[in-house]
């Protein structure tokens, strides 16, 4: 293999590449409105449910539509892992890591057709749309490198009269919830590091974004999965979510999504159900309430551009996003005058027409936002925003910014998930300190600083998973900055990080006398 490196990402600017994405979204609305069956042992399966996936900016026009699975058939998908497991287990971990590089090569090939899809069906511009997918190249070939580091022999020593090794082995069949805001790239990364690891899953997909899902499944189908390692299983959590996660047969269980699901699942996995011959593992990535301290040796310039970037790419619809801004006293009115220009500044439109701020997801999520919102009314000052946008029946909201929002308001501790900023006074370093750390969770947060004794307090005190120095909080890169949190926003090893894929496999001691 070559060595790893990075997805790029594609330059707007030049007429050439905006061109180029133009003509993978026509080419992706000759295919809309299809039907996307079930993949069960790599056999495609129809069920009389379906799920509908409409477009956020324009709900009238069908993305498409997937089978929608009941319980026999998550019986059946978890048979066909398990099924397959033993096979792709004894698979020389060159084997597999070649096939998972190989949906690599894949989805490069067809990074605007698969960026298209994105701005379709979850709403995202054309550089959202994109580095989501070089997100899920950059997750295929790095897992597939960490593989074969994997299959290497654990250090131990011999004892005069014995010969002692030590190799770490698949752990089994388990089941992948990925959430909907990062359809490609967080679906392919959860999926792939347990199978480049040797294990088989049962892949449940978001339901506002099965489509993406499903042409996922195509490119894995293409770069030689033998059948039932991967199966596709879309379907409502109410009917197979608990089922699978019940299941004594599930041997892990990889989720990402709210802190109430994540908790929920958490709690089901760790009963102990009749046959079960395992403590179920689950890991767990479960949202934030992310904060950006600016202090008064701040370049305000740059802080205010990276909030704003940060609280309102994709909707505000990222874990890691900006939802509080927590600016010292002596900075704050000036900060929070640029943060309001630049939030007004923001073009509301169609994905399609690459606008910076789109739709949300679906109706529900429109409507939650607009609740929070309207419950903000009464906790901090509106200072721009707050305001359903009209345009096609698109789901659109203005970007919202509220002001004197105090540090215990639900505002301030309630995820979100929308483009709503809370911002906080602080007195000093040391407060904005301690409110940054008062919430439940530790995902991402940020400074603005140029004071370096400030600097490292927050390294060694800002409890936060990612933190990012006089830059914005979104946007990891695989190997770069690998991502997870802690506290209430998740447990397991970093996702795009060298012990992630450790995650899924257990160590095995052998003696020889």
């Amino acid at each position: 293999m070559q060595p790893y490196y990075n997805e790029p990402y594609s330059d707007y600017s030049d007429p050439e590449v905006f061109a180029r994405y133009q003509t993978a979204l026509g080419k992706v609305r000759e295919s809309l409105g299809r039907h996307y069956p079930l993949v069960v042992g790599g056999e495609a399966v129809d069920a009389a449910g379906r799920i509908e996936s409409l477009n956020p900016a324009r709900p009238a026009e069908i993305v498409g539509t997937t089978a929608a699975a009941d319980t026999n058939l998550a019986e059946r998908a978890l048979g066909a892992a398990w099924e397959a497991f033993p096979g792709w287990a004894a698979t020389p971990a060159a084997e597999r890591a070649a096939i998972v590089d190989r949906l690599a090569d894949i989805m490069r090939d067809r990074k605007y057709e698969l960026a298209a899809w994105q701005t379709l069906e979850a709403g995202k511009n054309y550089l959202e749309a994109e580095a989501d997918v070089a997100e899920a190249i950059d997750f295929a070939a790095y897992y597939a490198r960490q593989a074969l580091l994997m299959d290497e022999p654990l250090p131990v020593y011999d004892y005069p009269g014995e010969r002692n090794e030590s190799w770490l082995i698949p752990i089994g069949a388990g089941v992948v919830i990925p959430p909907w805001n990062f359809p490609l790239a967080i679906l392919a990364g959860m999926t792939l590091g347990p199978v480049a690891a040797g294990n088989t899953v049962v892949l449940k997909p978001a339901s506002p974004t099965p489509v993406i899902g499903a042409r996922f499944m195509a490119a894995v189908a293409e770069a030689g999965f033998p059948p039932g390692v991967i199966n596709f299983l879309p379907g409502s959590g109410g009917t197979i979510g608990d089922v699978l996660v019940d299941h004594p047969r599930t041997r892990f269980v990889n989720f990402t999504g709210s802190m109430e699901v994540g908790l929920r699942i958490g709690e089901r996995a760790a009963v102990v159900h009749p046959g079960q011959k395992w403590l179920k593992r689950s890991y767990m990535e479960m949202g934030g309430k992310d904060a950006i301290i600016v202090d008064e040796t701040a370049d305000l310039e740059a802080a205010a551009d990276a909030i704003v970037r940060s609280a309102f790419g994709f909707q505000g619809q990222k874990c890691s996003a900006c939802s509080r801004l927590i600016a010292v006293r002596a900075v704050h009115d000036d900060l929070v005058a640029k943060v309001v220009e630049r939030t007004r500044a923001l073009e509301i439109g169609p994905p399609a027409d690459n606008a910076p701020v789109g739709p949300v997801v679906t109706a529900a999520q429109h409507r939650s936002i607009l609740a929070e919102i309207d419950k903000g009314r009464s906790e901090g000052n509106l200072l721009t925003g707050g305001s359903a946008v009209e345009s096609e029946g698109g789901y659109y909201i203005e970007p919202t910014v509220f002001g004197d929002v105090d540090p215990a308001a639900r505002l301030a501790q309630h995820e979100i998930f929308g483009p709503v900023l809370s911002i906080i006074r602080a007195d000093d370093f040391d407060h904005a300190l301690a409110i940054a750390n008062g919430t439940l969770y530790g995902l991402t947060g940020g400074l603005f600083s140029s004071d370096p004794d400030r600097i490292e307090r927050a390294k060694r005190e800002f409890h936060v998973g990612n933190l990012y120095i006089n830059r914005k909080i979104t946007g990891a890169v695989v190997e770069r900055q690998p991502f997870g949190g802690f506290r209430m926003s998740g447990i397991g090893s970093k996702a795009g990080g060298p012990d992630y894929l450790l995650q899924y496999l257990e160590p095995v001691s052998y003696t020889h006398l």
